[in-house]
């Protein structure tokens, strides 16, 4: 078994041993391959119906999964100054011939359900692990109502009832980490959907322990100032300009909530940034409007775009400071950082094929899927390690039949005694994935390296039962 399985699960406690190893084990395999259907996976038929039988087990739940690694999570929060905490939504397209599993997506066209995890990192980005995951599917009923109607209902229930309730639900996690690291500062960080006033009042209260960024998409009212919003920060003198990398993007259309996005070139954007502190007037709610809180923003604003492209343009809603130049450089620079998150979906759809998983019951897939966080976390975790701490010994996330195996394959000769730096051993597995290093490709990616993780996994195995260290079987 693969020595940071035994780190991740140490503390795992789902009433049984046996569940205990079962678990263990059963995430050992899924890593190991994680693009293969489970009974690939797995060794042998009886594994497998082992794996389906614990999926069902009524002791295993998505947070119990998650718990022991998210106990390993905290460990390595402890030992930063800095982390971050993001979070954002996903949806898993489950869509079949023959059955339906979860719930609507957009339609009656689409069938799945969504994932809103927390992804802890360091501001270099490097990923620390889950720290909780909420997983549900819309009701069918909703199918039936127009969109007036469901924009009514909105309109009259409580925060608590809403959907939007888990972009609360996560800073409040956020803040509970923030507890139990004292002495590590803790930075929950949302997309535009997290802009919803019960989040800034939540993050405006005395006491509060996780500071927080939010991606502002209103242009709110002001309780002290004739303008709004944007307009305010408009008039205010510019602290400075900086560059940005913007990432390219295809052409898509979001779920209902979200406008369509439009295509975008990649490019490295110069932008103004201007900051204010302001008093945010709270929005009408059915039992009264609520008081208004002071916040810090950050407009970010890309005055000369290439021309035929869209202006890039940030508002940032935040509880750090932000008067100076480097304070506003800073919260963008923490923003940025929830990027990171996107690139933990795209490993947990492609790298591990959630969306192929097939199960006809709800609850068994949460458990699988809880399982998977972890897997997508370790791919971006040795990805990002390699590239921040190159110089580290490979030997501190690999074992020793691993970058044994690894090295003689990737370089076409003798092991050496003392593992290679990290950043090296990273780039030869990524070249097992594919990745060619050309002048110009940049850092290996996560594709080819958790295709090259798969072909090291099949190394060490063979290299522990026939490499120079294996007893002779008699």
């Amino acid at each position: 078994m693969q020595t940071w399985i035994l780190a991740e699960t140490q503390t795992a406690n789902l009433g049984d041993d046996r569940l205990n190893r079962r678990y263990a084990l059963i995430l050992d395999r899924l890593s190991s391959k994680p693009s293969l259907s489970i009974p690939a996976a797995c060794e042998g038929w009886k594994e497998a119906q082992a794996a389906y039988r614990f999926f069902a087990n009524e002791k295993t739940t998505p947070d119990k999964i998650l718990q022991p690694h998210y106990d390993a999570t905290l460990e390595r929060i402890r030992a930063q100054k800095i982390v971050i905490i993001a979070q954002d939504t996903t949806e898993g397209d489950l869509t079949r011939a023959e059955e339906k599993v979860g719930g609507p997506l957009n339609g009656s066209e689409r069938w799945g359900m969504y994932v809103h995890p927390l992804l802890a990192m360091t501001p270099q980005r490097v990923p620390l692990g889950v720290v909780s995951a909420r997983m549900w599917s819309r009701d069918v009923e909703d199918l039936e109502k127009n969109a007036e109607e469901r924009r009514h209902e909105r309109r009259e229930q409580p925060i608590e009832e809403k959907e939007s309730y888990r972009w609360l639900e996560g800073y409040e996690k956020a803040c509970v980490v923030a507890a139990q690291a004292p002495n590590t500062q803790v930075i929950a960080v949302s997309d535009s959907e997290g802009d919803i006033y019960e989040c800034l009042q939540a993050g405006s209260r005395e006491g509060r322990r996780a500071e927080w960024i939010v991606r502002g998409c209103q242009d709110r009212a002001l309780a002290d100032e004739e303008k709004n919003l944007l307009a305010t920060l408009e008039c205010r003198a510019a602290l400075g300009k900086l560059k940005i990398r913007v990432s390219k993007r295809e052409a898509s259309t979001g779920d209902e909530s979200k406008k369509r996005k439009q295509a975008r070139a990649g490019r490295l954007a110069t932008v103004t940034v201007r900051s204010a502190r302001v008093l945010v007037q709270g929005p009408k709610r059915p039992g009264g409007r609520p008081t208004p809180v002071y916040v810090n923003a950050v407009l970010v604003r890309e005055e000369k775009p290439p021309p035929g492209q869209t202006p890039i343009e940030w508002l940032l809603l935040t509880s750090l400071p932000i008067e100076t130049f480097d304070e506003a450089a800073t919260v963008i620079d923490y923003y940025s950082c929830r990027w990171e998150i996107e690139v933990f979906f795209r490993v947990l759809k492609s790298g591990c094929e959630v969306e192929e998983l097939q199960f006809e019951h709800e609850d068994r897939l949460e458990v699988c899927l809880a399982m998977y966080l972890i897997v997508a976390w370790r791919v971006l975790y040795v990805l990002m390690l390699g590239r921040e701490c190159p110089k580290l010994s490979c030997a501190a996330v690999l074992s020793e039949s691993e970058w044994k195996s690894a090295y003689v394959i990737a370089r076409k000769q003798a092991a050496p005694t003392k593992a290679p730096l990290l950043g090296e051993m990273v780039r030869w597995i990524a070249e097992l994935g594919g990745y060619l290093g050309r002048k110009g490709d940049g850092p290996p990616g996560p594709q080819t390296l958790w295709i090259g993780l798969q072909r090291t996994r099949d190394f060490a195995i063979a290299w522990s039962a026939f490499g120079p260290t294996a007893k002779t079987c008699v």
